[in-house]
């Protein structure tokens, strides 16, 4: 049977619906990652902190301090199930069978997240994770997701039930709307390979499971998985994910001069190969801007399955990315293009129509589809659930200062001084700045 959401909310207390309530409810990327970290950088030491880039948003004066840190205290008490550990030691993802080395399981049976730091100054909430990069880096997610969801309460909590009944009976019409406009393209153009990528700044975890389910039921096939991990073990979808931008900001970061900085990229490149193969290869060539990433680029970089760029206009980065392809002799048509930087329903359209039989196209589909509310709440609450753009970040590698530059000016984090060195050392070319919606 369903879950009555508006009932849910409306009746809501802590005990019985936390924010995040497994370790597994995390992106599979991050458990990934996490194994390369504990096998190759396991006493490194990095810092994580919250950054609100939608600044006209004062999440300290909206989101209570003791409903957050009772939230984020709550995350500090869960370990992995048993019957978690045997799914993810003996699943099969990405075609390969225990892709978690047994000595990892092992550590991992008695993870628990490492503590925090938490102050407000400006309005803002400033929450920090400072410690073994092993523990630090899976704060990243359920702090998200914990923040987004309290905020998004806070919203609701004046509503009354029929308010919240009319909220959620909106928000799964305009869901399925645009599954009916999926349905449509796929007629058009063939199957569409669409993933959940939105558990960081999603609704709520129960909304956040809705709309996987919906996917799935509406879709098929070509909903090829989530890359939440809770999802994927009680759905049966596979579990969807590489790696991110915290791998190169943290070799970045610990590099001993500007030539092993140049070199950070695509050492990252070579040790997530030590760890992982297949459909694992895929490069995240952003980080310090694409264009340089390319140009640059080792031959054997173009031998990986494919690339997922994540802050260029999105028909731009694909059609990049093929241009480089055919200039380094692979087929385009054989490669992997993971489009996943504010996808929405038109920018998917447009996206799979434009690139059709040049490349694979696959969308990662993050907060517009776990936390699209815009134009279904009542009068004078809209704003308040519409989605803002924040992120959790690392901001130092053994003491020393984490940069990112990114093809989007817009999202450049770290210190000016740094910045201008990474700018110095990796270029501006096809930079080009935009507006951060989420």
């Amino acid at each position: 049977m369903a879950t009555d959401i508006a009932t849910r909310v409306y009746n809501h207390t802590f005990r019985i619906d936390p924010a995040v309530r497994t370790l597994l409810d995390t992106d599979f990327y991050k458990l990934l990652m996490l194994q390369m970290i504990w096998k190759l950088h396991p006493k490194r030491e990095v810092a994580f902190q919250l950054i609100n880039r939608t600044t006209s948003v004062r999440l300290a004066d909206i989101v209570d301090e003791r409903e957050l840190i009772d939230q984020l205290d709550h995350a500090r008490t869960l370990r992995f199930a048993k019957n978690e550990l045997i799914w993810l030691a003996g699943n099969t993802f990405y075609g390969t069978r225990h892709i978690f080395e047994p000595e990892f399981m092992e550590w991992l049976a008695t993870f628990q997240l490492p503590e925090y730091e938490l102050t407000k100054r400006d309005g803002q909430y400033e929450l920090r994770f400072a410690g073994p990069w092993t523990g630090t880096t899976m704060w990243e997610i359920p702090a998200l997701a914990i923040i987004s969801e309290l905020r998004a309460r806070a919203a609701m909590r004046r509503m009354s039930r029929f308010d919240l009944d009319v909220l959620y009976a909106r928000a799964k019409a305009k869901l399925w709307s645009k599954v009916e406009r999926l349905r449509v393209l796929e007629r058009e153009a063939g199957p569409v390979r669409l993933t959940d990528f939105g558990t960081r700044r999603r609704h709520s975890f129960l909304w956040h499971r809705w709309c996987v389910e919906a996917m799935q039921e509406g879709l098929g096939a070509s909903f090829i998985g989530t890359s939440n991990v809770k999802h994927a073990m009680d759905t049966g979808l596979e579990a969807i994910g590489t790696n991110a931008h915290e791998l190169p900001m943290v070799y970045a970061a610990v590099a001993e001069d500007d030539e092993a900085l140049f070199e950070a990229p695509y050492q990252v490149l070579k040790d997530w190969a030590k760890m992982y193969g297949g459909n694992l290869l895929v490069v995240l060539p952003d980080c310090f801007g694409t264009t340089s990433f390319l140009k640059n680029a080792p031959d054997w970089v173009a031998d990986w399955k494919g690339a997922r760029p994540d802050s260029k206009q999105p028909i731009a980065a694909a059609r990049e990315l093929i241009d480089w392809w055919k200039e380094r002799g692979r087929d385009p048509r054989e490669k992997l293009v993971v489009l996943s930087d504010a996808m929405d329903i038109d920018s998917i359209e447009e996206a799979v129509r434009a690139l059709r039989g040049q490349v694979n196209v696959s969308i990662g589909w993050g907060t517009n589809l776990t936390n699209d509310f815009v134009g279904c709440a009542p009068a004078g609450v809209d704003g308040q659930l519409k989605a803002i753009s924040f992120v959790c970040k690392v901001v130092e590698a053994d003491g020393l200062p984490a940069v990112k530059l990114s093809d989007n000016p817009n999202k450049v984090m770290g210190p000016p001084e740094e910045v201008e060195r990474y700018r110095r050392v990796f270029g501006l070319a096809g930079m080009r700045a935009a507006p951060v919606t989420v």
